[in-house]
């Protein structure tokens, strides 16, 4: 035996200690309905796996099947005789996983095989939260999980390629993962507004909201300052909350669709952000802690919400391209400011992909920039529009500074 499989037989027997531990610990083998297996247990059906693995990759293959099938046949049994008691399968499934952790290490892939010991134990540890979580998450939830789980796994796969179009624009599969990646961060929001609840006022409901929609934010609690005029001030900093978190949203889309557009953009978006937080935390301070208005947006993971936002980015990005090719840089900056006004999601997929190709990053930092800009002027005129007088004057007023600070970030960096 050499040196690496020396330690594929270790980490086989240490994974497996560790699932055993947090059995052990968990009460899970101890007391009147234990179940099989603790720490020592588990360590060695690791080991088992580990040694099946390693005679397999000796040539080996009977004695590492009789082993395999022996350790399998063991846990069976002991979920047989477990079940009389308590229909509860976790530590078998647990030790079956042991083993085929185990058996990976014996066969190399020590890395895979640490992962899934990891991942194993986190699973167990966190058992309680996780549960929580299934308890939190509404019918509207799950559907649209199952749902972005069938537009990713099984709808992406089939689409081609592409290009197809005129001047090759039309890209069904990459086009495909623009919106999942836009709808998956929409679901991220929303799972985390869920999680943590509709009691926690106004500021935390804001800079979660944010994470989905900040005009909508804006808009809702605009409207409900006029009618709830003992919370409007609360109403605008979670207003001012989720408009701070426009920025950082797109950043990361920006980072994670084009890692070069991200330091030119940074320049850009860092300032207003900053801002947009400080007073939102400052303001915080002061305002109340009532329970926030409903929050309504459009669901991204219905299948026509999905069909939509396909459509409106398949629109920009032909709408991009005739303005770059007819308007050139002037044309790119001004359809920035007017989709900004829209759908800042489309503004940054189009910018990052398409602009950063095609011209430079620079450029296409600099159109999205004016594009949330845009966007940041669209949501004052809503805040003075719908908003009570304490609202305009706190919301406005701090989308005037966050105005401000954005538009002199384009003048003194571009």
């Amino acid at each position: 035996m050499d040196t690496s499989q020396v330690a594929g037989l270790v980490i086989a027997a240490l994974g497996g200690a560790a699932v055993g531990l947090e059995r052990q610990w968990s009460g899970h083998a101890e007391g009147a309905r234990a179940r099989f297996a603790g720490i020592r247990t588990f360590a060695m059906l690791g080991g088992v796996g580990g040694v099946a693995g390693w005679l397999w990759t000796t040539g080996v293959s009977l004695p590492a099947t009789l082993l395999l099938g022996g350790a399998v046949a063991i846990i069976a049994a002991a979920y047989v005789a477990g079940a009389r008691q308590d229909v509860d399968s976790t530590t078998e499934v647990a030790a079956l996983v042991v083993v085929a952790a185990g058996l990976l290490a014996g066969l190399g892939a020590i890395r895979l095989a640490s992962a899934v010991f990891a991942i194993t134990t986190l699973l167990l540890v966190e058992k309680s939260r996780l549960h929580a979580l299934a308890y939190r998450l509404d019918d509207v939830g799950f559907r649209s999980g199952v749902r972005f789980a069938v537009m990713a796994l099984v709808v992406l796969p089939l689409l081609p390629e592409g290009p197809y179009g005129p001047a090759g624009g039309v890209r069904p599969r990459e086009l495909w993962a623009l919106v999942l990646f836009f709808a998956g961060l929409s679901f991220a929001g929303y799972v985390a507004r869920r999680l943590v609840g509709p009691d926690h006022g106004y500021f935390l409901t804001g800079l979660l909201g944010g994470l989905v929609s900040s005009t909508n934010v804006t808009f809702t609690f605009a409207r409900t300052s006029r009618r709830d005029g003992g919370s409007d001030r609360a109403l605008a900093v979670g207003a001012v909350a989720a408009n701070a978190m426009l920025y950082p949203r797109v950043l990361v889309a920006a980072g994670v669709l084009n890692p070069a557009v991200l330091a030119p953009l940074a320049a850009f978006l860092v300032p207003p952000a900053a801002v947009a937080i400080a007073i939102a935390i400052l303001a915080a301070r002061r305002a109340d802690n009532n329970a926030p208005p409903h929050v309504t947006g459009g669901n991204p993971l219905q299948l026509l919400g999905a069909l939509q936002m396909a459509a409106l980015f398949q629109a920009v990005l032909m709408l991009v391209h005739l303005a770059r090719r007819f308007g050139g840089q002037s044309g790119v900056f001004t359809s920035a400011a007017v989709l900004g006004l829209s759908d800042v999601d489309a503004l940054t997929a189009t910018m990052s992909r398409e602009i950063a190709r095609t011209m430079s990053p620079e450029i296409a930092a600099t159109a999205i920039a004016i594009g949330v800009l845009a966007n940041t002027g669209m949501k004052f005129s809503l805040a003075l529009a719908l908003g009570s007088a304490r609202f305009r004057t706190i919301a406005g007023g701090a989308l005037a500074v966050v105005f401000a600070t954005s538009g002199a970030a384009l003048l003194l960096l571009r």
